[in-house]
């Protein structure tokens, strides 16, 4: 029998303070502690986790992008137009897709769009 693929959780870094990068997805984004262990954690909101791990390599970090389909994004986006961090704009993108991006401490940019479910 063929083996399914059935889910990804990306290791995001967290920067040079990884406590002060995990307080920010849990106290800002809405994000739980699933598990923690020295300099990594599991965090979740929702459908999506990722593995937040101690590392402040920059070409690492600015390198990384993660798109995140959501429901209510403009709702989402009021949720985190406040942030502290590069917050884009909502709009919709020349490919036509309706989105808006947030760049973390770290360097590492979500991209946070509509979903077509």
């Amino acid at each position: 029998m063929r083996s399914s693929l059935l889910t990804i959780v990306p290791l995001i870094p967290s920067g040079a303070n990884f406590a002060a990068g995990l307080a920010f997805f849990v106290e800002q984004m809405g994000f739980e502690v699933l598990w923690q262990g020295d300099g990594i954690a599991g965090i979740a909101r929702d459908n999506v986790a990722f593995n937040l791990v101690q590392n402040d390599n920059q070409a690492w970090a600015t390198n990384a992008s993660f798109g995140i389909a959501v429901s209510n994004l403009a709702d989402l986006y009021q949720e985190y137009l406040h942030l502290p961090a590069n917050v884009g704009p909502l709009e919709v993108k020349p490919w036509g897709r309706r989105e808006f991006h947030v760049i973390i401490s770290s360097g590492v940019c979500l991209q946070f769009y509509e979903s077509q479910s």
